[in-house]
Parts: structure tokens; C-alpha cells; sequence
């Protein structure tokens, strides 16, 4: 499939706005960074090899959603302090290192 259907997009909004309005601040926790940054970074790593597939498979609309995913982790990895990118700003959404 390479094209985005309504129906397509309509689901990916009512998953979306599910996961929004479910979503709930944590106020305090412990979080292991290397634990954490292993998981992020395996999450971002399965989401693109699931976007290599897709296009293998000529199912170009998935192939972009994984893509997405997978650059997703690794956003909120970078945006969390979980990884370090020394600043980028280009390829992630962090305030660049002066």
C-alpha cells in the first residue's frame, strides 16, 4: 500500500488520542539511564528494521510510520538526557550545546 487512506489515518489518530488521554505525569521515580537507554535504543532499532521490511514488502505508508516510530525513540531518548547527541538539533528536538 502507498497511500494513506482516511480510514488509515483516522486510526492512527484514535490510537493516538487514546494513548494522549491515557498518559499520566509521573511526579517522582528512580530511572536507570543505562537500562532505560538500552530499551529506547531497542525499541528505535526494532521499529527500523520493521520499516525495512515493510518497503521490502512495497508497503511504503507502514515503512514511513515505523520510520517515525523508530526516530521517535529516539527523540525522547536524546530529549530525556538518555542519550547523548551532543547537541544536535538537526536530527533531534534538544537545545544545542553552546
Amino acid at each position: 500500500m502507498n497511500e494513506v487512506t482516511q480510514e488509515k489515518l483516522d486510526k492512527y489518530f484514535e490510537v493516538t488520542g487514546k494513548a494522549l488521554n491515557k498518559v499520566k505525569i509521573v511526579e517522582k521515580g528512580e530511572v536507570n539511564f543505562k537500562e532505560a537507554g538500552e530499551d529506547f535504543l531497542d525499541m528505535a532499532t526494532r521499529y527500523y528494521q520493521d520499516a525495512k521490511h515493510f518497503q521490502e514488502k512495497g508497503d511504503k505508508v507502514l515503512a514511513f510510520a515505523a520510520l517515525n516510530y523508530a526516530h521517535g525513540w529516539l527523540d525522547a531518548g536524546a530529549r530525556l538526557g538518555i542519550f547523548d547527541v551532543d547537541g544536535d538539533n538537526v536530527l533531534f528536538t534538544v537545545d544545542p550545546k553552546e
